[in-house]
């Protein structure tokens, strides 16, 4: 064996040993046995074994290795550690790390994931969604609910109340429905393609409010009292967070509670005094019972030796002495109940606080698990339904609308933002799907619900400009029959409300799933925040394991990067087996970057808000890619899928990719050298192409399974717009062939207009009959419908003292001339 040989054959082992990532006493063993046959061969000598033995006995002996090691490297670790607040602290120990903790490690384990189980309505939850649920659908007309009311009729509140949509997360001891949270986001998705402030209103009891945080937190007394109230809708609960003064940073709330003696229905009991300050608080305007977020003290020392007792939360009656609600917030003319409550020196006992006195001061840790709950369900699955709906409509849409003599949907400029709707239709329902089943499986996920939250409100702001773009004039004015401009003016607030998007992007993904994900970094930190022996002990394990945690990624990234990726094994031999294997590198790729962002930036990477937002960004495309994959495995990998399982699949992984670009474009040396790893040969993922586009854009323009799956469970009954919009659909395509019947007999190629007139003309040439007729009179009536756009006399659109102004001027001038 000649020295080169040699060499290389060690450096192999050496790779894949750490490419599989042994153990430190399997890596030394594999060497000591390269080493060993080097002698057998006569290549290694005596000092080579010295240099051997130098290296590997101090770090295989754990009282060396710690002495010499890990013992300074603590020293330094706990100097550069960043000063951890309890809000900071709390957040990051809440909830629990799920599939997105396996695509950070960097060797996704995909049959983990194909063995979740299948996301599944019961059949009581199904009847709900085909009874109550596309009844209240039929019940509500959006344009009187934005423009006329400015809030939703009492018959409706009163359906919502008697149906218990307010009490899907309630048990059923307590009269709730105790749905899954997969079937709370099919209903949100339904009632979120028919109006956003049904959707909202439904929503908010549902995800961060009283009723969740009872039934985890709450007292049996509080669980008995509120929890079958809630569910009857006899009270109608809110929850005050956010202050003028702490919007994303809600842990900075000025609003206060102090421990003191006061009066309570004439006896003097030790309470807390309350002074607050809260706005866009959903429901506060009608709630009768409101869940109150604020900083506890204790000045007086009456419950222990501790003042400031931290964020604590309590339920306080509407009726409450001191307590001013019932004033609106007026959210871009989408008008669900919103509004400020306030409160001047309030006094009420310590058991209005959730889960009683000895639950002061905890209030942080339980709402940022609730939350990870409800941000999971709410916000996605409003957008998710929302894109279903808009995916079907403007693919109708698309046929019915003419320019040029034929259906705009198929000119390729309309394609592009066609199969953007489509491909993220697919895309976003796989997100609330896989999402949901985590939480159903008892998960917490607090990284993933920030990354559906962020990711599925975006992409429906993008998709909503699209369909505005596609739709025109039809999109721009208002009025009872404009499906679309109430949610496109209403897209801002979900971008703006349960954690800003910027903020979502920037601290909370990666800030949280950097550690929360990663395999050691929360026990080293733990570890150095600790004392004595035993502290030392557990940092060198986790310090050790997060060494060869970054060399097998290292090795991963180098072999990926030269094509490896395609001999990584993944659980398909389809098409989809080229995803899997790109989600292998980027995930090798992650992994790597990130302790090399982590080395480059220490404690300052949480304030390298851009850096950590690109990293969260390729965390968040990983999920999403993985949750497009599972959809695509638990439908049956159908091929007729498969246009629209690729265009999510290339767009999600261009994204990824350029992300990861960008950062590392932004990581000066380290990231061009970094680049040269991971992109030897330059890009791998592309962007959908045209012909991608073009198909999906083609399965929105025509009734078929695809389509139908896409739009699966949204109401398309006949008394609403889509329904109607879908039955035009139908007869336009019906209409097709009996018009191309009429131009041929007649020798004239005629428009596809008019089509009452052509239904005359072909009777009198004798190529259509009297029943072909009627149908192509039916369809222009609905052609016309689905084109034109409403006007109004001046006077309707007058609000608010405007209008009253205008009546009473009206009425007088009336008078008058009845005098006269």
């Amino acid at each position: 064996m000649s020295v080169a040989l040699w060499i290389i054959a060690t450096l192999l082992v050496a790779g894949v040993l750490t490419y599989k990532r042994a153990s430190l006493v399997a890596f030394s063993a594999g060497l000591v046995a390269m080493f060993a046959v080097g002698s057998i061969a006569g290549i290694v000598g005596p000092v080579l074994w010295v240099i051997l033995a130098v290296i590997l006995v101090p770090l295989n002996i754990t009282s060396i290795r710690q002495s010499l090691l890990t013992k300074p490297i603590l020293t330094a670790f706990r100097k550069v550690m960043p000063e951890m607040s309890d809000t900071e602290r709390d957040a990051l120990e809440a909830g629990t790390v799920w599939w997105e903790g396996e695509v950070f490690g960097g060797d996704p384990d995909w049959s983990k994931l194909h063995n979740i189980p299948k996301a599944e309505l019961s059949a009581e939850e199904k009847a709900f969604l085909d009874g109550p649920c596309e009844e209240v659908c039929k019940m509500l007309d959006d344009w009187q609910v934005t423009h006329e009311l400015t809030d939703m009729p009492e018959h409706v509140w009163q359906y919502l109340k008697d149906n218990k949509f307010f009490a899907m997360i309630i048990k059923k001891e307590y009269g709730g429905l105790e749905f899954s949270a997969y079937a709370q986001s099919r209903v949100l998705q339904k009632l979120a393609g028919v109006s956003t402030v049904l959707a909202s209103t439904v929503g908010v009891p549902n995800s961060l409010g009283p009723g969740e945080l009872l039934q985890h937190y709450g007292t049996k007394e509080q669980q008995d009292h509120y929890l079958p109230r809630l569910a009857k809708g006899d009270e109608i609960p809110c929850f005050g967070l956010t202050s003028p003064e702490a919007g994303s940073d809600a842990g900075a709330i000025p609003d206060s509670g102090v421990i003191c003696k006061g009066e309570w229905n004439g006896e003097e009991i030790v309470g807390i005094k309350l002074n607050f300050n809260k706005r866009y608080i959903t429901l506060a305007p009608v709630a009768t019972v409101i869940g109150l977020a604020f900083k506890m003290y204790d000045p007086d020392g009456l419950l222990g030796d501790k003042k400031e007792l931290g964020i604590t939360c309590a339920l306080i009656p509407r009726d409450t002495d001191g307590v001013e609600i019932g004033r609106r917030h007026f959210p871009l003319n989408v008008p669900f109940q919103n509004g400020p409550i306030r409160g001047t020196d309030v006094f009420v006992p310590l058991d209005y606080i959730i889960g009683g006195a000895k639950n002061a001061g905890k209030g942080w840790r339980m709402l940022v698990e609730c939350l990870s709950v409800g941000r999971c369900i709410t916000l996605p699955s409003n957008s998710a339904g929302g894109i279903k709906q808009m995916a079907l409509a403007t693919g109708a849409y698309s046929r019915i609308r003419r320019q040029f003599k034929l259906p705009i949907g198929k000119m390729e400029g309309v394609e592009e933002p066609m199969a953007r709707i489509g491909g993220n239709a697919y895309l976003m329902d796989s997100v609330t799907t896989l999402a949901t089943a985590g939480i159903d499986l008892g998960e917490k996920p607090s990284v993933i619900s920030a990354i559906a939250k962020y990711h599925m409100t975006e992409k429906l702001r993008a998709c909503m400009d699209d369909a505005m773009d596609i739709h025109g004039g039809k999109g721009i004015c208002l009025g009872p029959n404009n499906y679309l401009g109430r949610g496109y003016q209403g897209v801002p607030v979900a971008i703006t409300v349960e954690g800003a998007n910027i903020l979502t992007r920037s601290m909370m993904i990666y800030g949280q799933g950097a550690i929360r994900c990663h395999p050691y970094v929360l026990e080293e930190m733990n570890a150095s925040a600790e004392s004595g022996p035993e502290a030392l002990n557990k940092f060198d394990k986790a310090l050790f394991g997060h060494i060869g945690f970054a060399a097998s990624n290292f090795v991963r990234s180098l072999f990926y990067g030269f094509g490896g990726h395609r001999l990584s094994s993944v659980p398909a031999s389809d098409s989809s087996k080229q995803y899997y294997q790109q989600m292998n590198r980027f995930s090798a790729n992650l992994a790597l970057l990130s302790d090399v962002a982590m080395g480059m930036y220490g404690g300052n990477l949480k304030r390298k808000e851009r850096i950590s937002a690109r990293l969260g960004d390729m965390l968040s495309y990983l999920f999403i890619g993985s949750a497009v994959l599972k959809r695509f495995h638990d439908q049956g990998r159908l091929k007729e899928d498969l246009p629209l399982m690729h265009w999510a699949m290339q767009d999600t992984l261009y994204k990824l990719q350029e992300a990861q670009i960008e950062l590392l474009r932004n990581m000066g040396g380290v990231g061009t050298a970094m680049r040269a790893v991971m992109f030897p040969f330059g890009r791998i993922a592309h962007r959908p192409s045209d012909k991608a586009d073009h198909k999906v854009a083609r399965i929105l323009m025509e009734p078929n399974d695809v389509r139908t799956r896409l739009g699966e469970g949204q109401f398309l009954s006949p008394e609403g717009h889509f329904g109607f919009l879908e039955e035009t659909l139908v007869n336009m395509i019906k209409c097709e062939p009996l018009h191309a019947k009429i131009c041929k007999a007649a020798g004239e190629r005629f428009s596809f207009t008019q089509l009452d007139a052509l239904a005359e003309r072909g009777l009198e040439l004798g190529v259509i009959n009297e029943e072909e007729a009627e149908l192509m009179k039916r369809t222009e009536e609905g052609r016309l419908r689905t084109i034109n756009v409403d006007d109004f006399d001046p006077a309707d659109l007058l609000a608010g003292q405007a209008a009253f102004d205008y009546a009473l001027k009206n009425l007088t001038d009336k008078k008058q001339g009845e005098a006269a």
